[in-house]
């Protein structure tokens, strides 16, 4: 036999896997939930979730690092589940949707890991305030799509907690109406851009 193929094999065992380049990802609409939980009067919590979401980020999946990611959430397609209470809170007591269509996250670095929740900080533009925001965020799956599109997905999980009156929102605070602390809850299918 000749030793060729052998050393051949050998060494290409042995060399490092090759790194792929950091690449870039869409959210997928129809598979991306932005929403919220805030304690009402302190008997229970409300659930509201904003349905019109896009972003994008760039991801390296060898080194976990992920970059400029900017995701934008249309205000007033918020819903609570009760028509009333989205339009007060599409008004001005709370998220002024019509002054304020659009509130953003934008973040330059950040580190979503498979295994333990990374980090990614960034700023969160709401109610024009922009102040800094940490989602703790995980890495779910990645990998090609089993149908449909067929594309390459990541699938992630982020969640995170601000107070609401550090952008003004200061309706229901004082008097324990409404909570502060609002909790953050994001999952998202991410589609690589090919």
């Amino acid at each position: 036999m000749q030793p060729g193929p052998i050393l051949a094999a050998l060494v290409f065992a042995l060399s490092p896997p090759a790194h792929a380049e950091p690449q870039r990802y869409a959210l997928d609409p129809e598979h991306t939930t932005v929403a919220f939980m805030i304690d009402h009067v302190g008997y229970a919590a409300v659930l509201g979730v904003f349905g019109e979401i896009e972003g994008s980020f760039t991801y390296d999946l060898d080194s976990q690092v992920l970059s400029d990611l900017e995701v934008r959430v249309r205000t007033a397609s918020l819903d609570t589940f009760h028509a009333a209470r989205d339009a007060h809170v599409r008004g001005d007591d709370f998220l002024d949707a019509e002054a304020h269509p659009v509130m953003t996250f934008v973040a330059m670095g950040g580190t979503p890991s498979g295994e333990d929740a990374g980090t990614v900080t960034g700023e969160l533009t709401l109610l024009g305030e922009t102040r800094p925001l940490t989602l703790d965020v995980t890495l779910n799956k990645a990998g090609d799509y089993p149908f449909g599109h067929g594309r390459f997905v990541l699938g992630i999980s982020a969640r995170g907690t601000l107070d609401r009156s550090a952008y003004g929102m200061t309706y229901g605070v004082a008097d324990g109406l409404v909570g502060d602390e609002v909790r953050i809850i994001v999952e998202t299918e991410a589609m690589r851009i090919d």
